[in-house]
């Protein structure tokens, strides 16, 4: 079970208290979305645009780190106030935890720097020393986005990552079963999951795991585990816990 930029159905989302809770609440992983500033960091934040989640305006690659470190990204949801949290510190974070814990990482796409978001993610990662940690590492990383170029890239740079495609709408002539060459999971919406049940059976008929997201309340949460989905990603770490009876 993987929680949702941190633990966000109670705390500002992408927050290091989200991500704390997430974390004390035994959550067996973490996801986030990372986007880079005008100087180079991996932020952890949603949105193109700085407008919903902080104090801020405009968009997130025209920022330096230091302005967004300026900002206030907690107060929206009524909890005090919250700095922006680098994808480094979120690392920092999760090994203290001193258990095994997998980071779940979205690249967002389209953006203004393109591929350099992978790049400075590899590079990130290889200084964390995670781009390939030897087998029981506390710490493993994941890498996820919706664009079938972006895991291309990480496949490239980074070929013991494991990957997943993204998947939320299915377009004509969509062949689910064939991923990104080298992704051997699949990343589909609860919503897709609910309007075609038959989606899992094709991606298990060709092999893939299934991570699904975002899976909030107790029919879907039913629902997924019925199917027997290989991940679960929620907003409510702690209670999808004491529903899954390891709370």
């Amino acid at each position: 079970m993987f929680a949702h930029r941190g633990a966000s159905g109670v705390l500002p989302e992408h927050t290091l208290a989200a991500y704390e809770q997430a974390l004390a609440d035994g959550a067996d992983g973490v996801e986030c979305d990372v986007r880079l500033t005008r100087d180079g960091h991996l932020v952890c934040l949603h949105d193109r645009r700085l407008d919903r989640t902080s104090n801020g305006r405009g968009l997130v690659s025209e920022h330096t780190l230091a302005e967004l470190e300026r900002l206030d990204f907690g107060s929206w949801r009524g909890t005090g106030p919250a700095r922006v949290l680098t994808l480094d510190r979120l690392l920092h974070t999760v090994r203290d935890a001193g258990r095994p814990v997998r980071v779940l990482i979205e690249t967002k796409h389209p953006n203004r720097y393109g591929g350099l978001v992978e790049r400075r993610l590899v590079e990130l990662l290889r200084r964390h020393r995670l781009v390939d940690p030897a087998d029981g590492a506390p710490v493993q990383v994941t890498v996820m986005s919706f664009s079938p170029l972006a895991l291309r890239r990480v496949r490239r740079w980074a070929p013991a990552l494991p990957t997943v495609q993204l998947v939320d709408l299915l377009l004509p002539r969509t062949r689910l079963g064939r991923l990104p060459f080298g992704t051997r999971i699949a990343g589909p919406s609860i919503r897709l999951l609910r309007s075609r049940p038959n989606v899992l059976s094709t991606l298990r008929e060709a092999g893939h795991q299934v991570y699904v997201w975002t899976v909030n309340c107790p029919t879907d949460l039913a629902l997924v585990r019925r199917m027997g989905v290989d991940g679960v990603i929620t907003d409510y770490p702690a209670e999808t816990l004491a529903a899954l009876d390891r709370g």
